[in-house]
């Protein structure tokens, strides 16, 4: 009878502290096998200011990572997965402000050290100093923040903010995305981003090591939207929304397409097949430098080439119309290159059949 008993206390006692004991026996190594991130589990957000009060939280449905063996930890942020609650908010963020058909992703890059994490199974959190490497819209900068670093069990661990991060619009090259945007929504934002995130990581089995493979990044097929058709009021908003981008480029005093336009050619492209009971009106605009014949003549012919670019795509052609309109519409003063530039243009509108 006393051995059995004994035989059960000693068997209580296995299950309590095995987990202990495994934490203990890789305090030595917190990065064995490393880590792959969850992302259904983690977030990033980001709070943006409007109308000098108005405070507005988003967030990025898509994010992947991992922890090597090294501990070197990268988050890969796809911009295209921003998350504002509001459709054609959403639009907007991916076209007008992050130009995500230019820059899909975001990167954080850091590396952790083994010293300050070696008895995490002990503390189960810990504060730490990380140095760490931003890059957006091909800017890189590199800070420091606090992060709490959180031992949830033997397997499963979290990176999180401890304080919002600051980063001003200018110092990521978002201020011309910033105007896009006042002019679309018609309100005033400020210059200034904060971020916070909570990151959850899984330790990868042996023999198994955290992969984080190249994401293949088409234009029409990363944006986290409903697939098929569009309604009515989603077309209209993005065709609206496209005529803003000013990303339809041609060579100086051309009418041929630059390749720098491709990146919103397709993104075009993929939104007129997905709004089929509508028309599309492609206006060609010029800057006052030259002639009025002479701008009229490239606004009718730069307008056409976008046409010809969507009909070799497999448009028809009977739903696309083209226009030019010379420098008889702009949208600013010709009177600094800035905004010569910006009368510079195409825009989209959607015609009902």
């Amino acid at each position: 009878m006393k051995i059995a008993f004994h035989r059960i206390l000693s068997a209580i006692a296995l299950t309590v502290l095995l987990p202990f004991g495994m934490a203990s026996a890789q305090s030595a190594d917190p990065f064995e096998y490393g880590w792959n991130l969850d992302g259904d589990a983690s977030e990033l957000r980001f709070l943006s200011i409007k109308k000098s009060k108005v405070a507005e939280t988003s967030s990025f449905a898509t994010l992947s990572g991992l922890i090597t063996e090294d501990g070197l930890a990268q988050v890969r942020v796809l911009l295209d997965s921003v998350d504002t609650k509001v459709d054609l908010r959403n639009v907007r963020m991916r076209f007008l402000f992050f130009e995500t058909f230019r820059f899909p992703e975001a990167v954080i890059t850091t590396q952790l050290s083994p010293e300050l994490l070696t008895d995490l199974h002990m503390t189960r959190r810990k504060e730490i100093e990380l140095p760490y490497t931003f890059t957006l819209r091909g800017v890189t900068l590199e800070r420091t923040t606090d992060v709490a670093v959180t031992l949830i069990d033997n397997d499963r661990v979290v990176v999180s903010s401890i304080t919002p991060i600051a980063f001003t619009l200018e110092e990521l090259d978002l201020e011309e995305g910033r105007r896009k945007l006042e002019e679309a929504a018609n309100v005033d934002i400020t210059p200034l981003g904060v971020v916070s995130f909570n990151f959850v990581f899984d330790r990868a089995q042996a023999g198994t090591p955290p992969d984080l493979p190249e994401a293949t990044f088409t234009p029409a097929a990363v944006a986290l939207e409903d697939k098929g058709n569009m309604t009515e009021e989603a077309c209209l908003g993005r065709f609206e929304i496209l005529s803003k981008t000013g990303n339809i480029f041609f060579a100086s005093g051309s009418t041929r397409l630059d390749d720098k336009s491709l990146p919103l050619l397709e993104n075009l492209y993929d939104i007129v097949n997905r709004c089929p009971t509508f028309r599309l009106e492609i206006a060609g605009h010029t800057d006052s430098v030259g002639s009025d014949q002479q701008n009229q003549n490239i606004s009718e012919r730069r307008a056409a080439s976008v046409v010809g670019w969507l009909t070799d795509k497999g448009i028809p052609r009977d739903r696309l119309t083209s226009v030019g309109y010379g420098e008889s519409r702009p949208i600013v003063e010709n009177d600094t290159p800035q905004n010569r530039a910006r009368n510079r243009r195409i825009e989209f509108t959607a015609l009902a059949e």
